[in-house]
């Protein structure tokens, strides 16, 4: 759970300059910064400490960020990584968001705006951090510390920090609708990328994971053209996709 401490951030850039003045202007800002400048020592000081928030560049030597972000995923460290890189076309994103991101900064940018993309990403972990750690429905068991998922047929499932979060949300709000733009605020924090058509596709991997028919989900309903409603409960809607 987020600590009562400053935060703890982890800057990996093999840029020093750019790496030490983040690192100056966060701790200005009360976090307490750490630097690596490449993606070995960034990853062997995540495998050995615990932070709050990693600034990851993509383009380094011995590992790129990419690289550095599967594997602590695949070890199960889920610590929020915001993405800083030149390449800012759609492609890169998405696969920075498949490794695992949660976040994309693309370089060069203005400090202000990294700022308020960290100070985002450390109110969205302490929201998800906050109250439930459990979740129970029809058959199914989510953790949300360790993102360890038991399905109704006996499947164990390792659930992404993106697809734990959502159904934290939509469980939050039991039986409401919950509005795609409202998704990406919550979970995102912004609304440039993804588009509300990523939204839908991380709820038919939920379904696919979850729903004992996934073409007649009792749980995460879809009421069109405005977003979600998942039901502890099972129910059958009429507002389908």
């Amino acid at each position: 759970m987020m600590a009562t401490h400053a935060p703890r951030v982890l800057v990996v850039d093999d840029e020093k300059h750019l790496a030490d003045g983040i690192r100056e202007n966060l701790e200005a800002e009360g976090y307490a910064t750490e630097v690596a400048h490449d993606g070995a020592e960034g990853l062997e000081k995540l495998r050995k400490q615990a932070f709050d928030l990693v600034l990851l560049d993509v383009m380094m030597p011995k590992l790129d960020g990419l690289q550095v972000c599967t594997e602590i995923r695949q070890s199960g460290i889920q610590t929020p990584v915001l993405f800083l890189t030149v390449n800012n076309e759609p492609a890169d994103r998405i696969r920075g968001f498949e490794a695992g991101g949660d976040d994309y900064l693309a370089k060069p940018f203005h400090l202000k705006e990294l700022l308020l993309r960290v100070a985002a990403i450390l109110r969205r972990s302490a929201w998800y951090e906050h109250d439930q750690s459990a979740l129970d429905f029809g058959g199914n068991r989510v953790d949300f510390h360790t993102y360890e998922a038991s399905a109704w047929d006996g499947t164990a499932h390792s659930l992404t920090h993106k697809e734990a979060m959502i159904l934290k949300l939509l469980a939050e709000h039991d039986g409401n609708i919950v509005t795609r733009e409202e998704v990406l605020d919550r979970v995102w924090g912004y609304e440039v990328f993804p588009s509300t058509r990523t939204v839908d596709n991380f709820i038919v991997r939920l379904r696919k994971r979850f729903e004992r028919n996934a073409e007649a989900p009792l749980h995460f309903h879809t009421v069109r053209g405005v977003g979600y409603r998942f039901t502890v409960e099972p129910q059958t809607l009429s507002d389908k996709e």
